[in-house]
């Protein structure tokens, strides 16, 4: 349901959550949640210019998390990067369909907005809360604790 792209940035973004008062480079964030370097690089670009993240140069530089892990929500991290595309007319560009959707790109649609909703419901904040709680196995899931 989501790209690779986003995937990266919520691995990125709950990285920097679990550690709010500290800044990371590039290569420590691709480090720890398994993203390349350079794709990640492009990443956090995208989330600073929308204000989720936010980035410092210098010695003591590095990417942070912009604001609270409860006032951030996965959807906005999604929409940074590779946004939601609903479906509002018929990609096929059919006369037929020009005022209302055919049944299989108006479920698609439907399916589109759930996943919108349920993101825009979570957030950062959540998944911290979810991942205290002891896994099944005894340990934390991964990237969280």
């Amino acid at each position: 349901m989501i790209s690779q792209t986003a995937e990266y940035a919520l691995r990125a973004v709950t990285f920097l959550a679990e550690r709010p008062d500290t800044a990371y480079s590039i290569p420590r964030i691709a480090e720890a949640t398994h993203v390349p370097a350079q794709y990640l690089a492009k990443i956090m670009q995208d989330l600073a210019k929308q204000g989720v993240i936010t980035s410092r140069r210098g010695v003591k530089g590095g990417y942070s998390l912009a604001r609270a892990p409860n006032e951030v929500t996965l959807l906005e991290i999604v929409q940074a990067v590779d946004p939601v595309r609903r479906i509002t007319c018929c990609p096929l560009g059919l006369a037929a369909h020009k005022d209302h959707l055919c049944s299989l790109h108006a479920r698609i649609d439907h399916a589109c907005g759930l996943f919108e909703d349920a993101f825009q419901q979570a957030t950062l904040g959540e998944l911290l809360d979810e991942a205290a709680l002891p896994a099944a196995d005894g340990g934390r899931p991964w990237p969280l604790r």
